[in-house]
């Protein structure tokens, strides 16, 4: 019985903090000042009207839309990324090549894929094949590199950032 009290404490425990750090997240006026103040204090620029810059230490993906020193945050999306033995790259990327899916050779499928550089991507959580969600979770370091959105953000990308916007990851 101790151990089942023990975890259970611990399970409530945990999401608790998760969250916290969620809620922190999504409803920080600060992070969205600090981001613009930071991309805009830069030289940052795009060939595209977009830029997106991955903040992994906080699971964001921001996307901005404007011009050097004029950004405008767009969006701020949640992600998953690469776990510490597989991080995500980190440096000045351009947008490749999009595609509807991939994974399937594998036994799953990740929807709405934009490349970042060679086989690290942004793409949509994982499903199985017959549908099913297979991993939901974001906000971690999970995947083998690539930026894991929830299939409605992986889908604005695919649809509205062009092939050649300029990705920054830190």
């Amino acid at each position: 019985m101790k151990f089942i009290s023990k975890f259970r404490n611990l399970y409530h425990s945990s999401r608790q903090n998760l969250t916290l750090i969620s809620d922190t997240l999504k409803n920080s006026n600060s992070y969205t000042n600090d981001a613009l103040e930071k991309i805009n204090k830069s030289d940052f620029s795009s060939k595209t009207k977009y830029f997106i810059w991955v903040d992994t230490k906080n699971f964001k993906t921001n996307i901005f839309k404007g011009s050097t020193h004029y950004w405008v945050l767009e969006n701020s999306f949640l992600c998953t990324v690469g776990r510490p033995s597989s991080p995500t790259i980190k440096g000045t990327f351009y947008a490749g090549p999009k595609g509807y899916s991939f994974g399937e050779a594998r036994g799953f499928r990740c929807l709405y894929y934009t490349q970042i550089k060679d086989n690290y991507l942004f793409h949509s959580i994982p499903y199985n094949l017959d549908g099913s969600i297979r991993d939901s979770r974001l906000g971690m370091q999970l995947t083998d590199g690539c930026v894991r959105l929830a299939t409605k953000h992986a889908k604005w990308i695919y649809y509205n950032v062009p092939s050649g916007t300029t990705i920054y990851i830190t």
